[in-house]
């Protein structure tokens, strides 16, 4: 007979690719609520997602949901390409990283979504 339990998700990898204040909140959004049910999370800033930390918005206040998922004790890299073509620099909430950064996310998460 089939076990109704469902094994839970250890590693989670968020790969973000858009700058859009909706799904970049829902990203977090959906970030710190697996954190708060326990789960280690990582989220790669990738393209457009980069720009995430300076998205202003009335009604999605993606800043905020940044700010406490790295509080919560989320991993949040960025990509340092996608910041040098913006001319873009790190900081404490978008941290430049590597391609090398993203594979070790993918390789190492038990599920990884990509939102863009």
């Amino acid at each position: 007979m089939p076990s109704n339990e469902t094994q839970a998700v250890e590693q989670l990898g968020v790969v973000l690719e858009t700058a859009d204040p909706e799904r970049a909140w829902n990203a977090f959004r959906l970030g710190n609520t697996a954190l708060e049910a326990g789960h280690e999370v990582s989220v790669f800033l990738l393209g457009d997602g980069v720009e995430a930390e300076e998205i202003t918005d009335d009604q999605f206040d993606v800043r905020d949901r940044m700010e406490a998922f790295v509080d919560a004790g989320g991993d949040l890299q960025a990509c340092g390409t996608c910041l040098d073509i913006r001319n873009s620099e790190d900081s404490e909430y978008c941290p430049m990283s590597t391609m090398a950064d993203l594979l070790e996310i993918v390789t190492a998460s038990d599920r990884v979504l990509a939102i863009g």
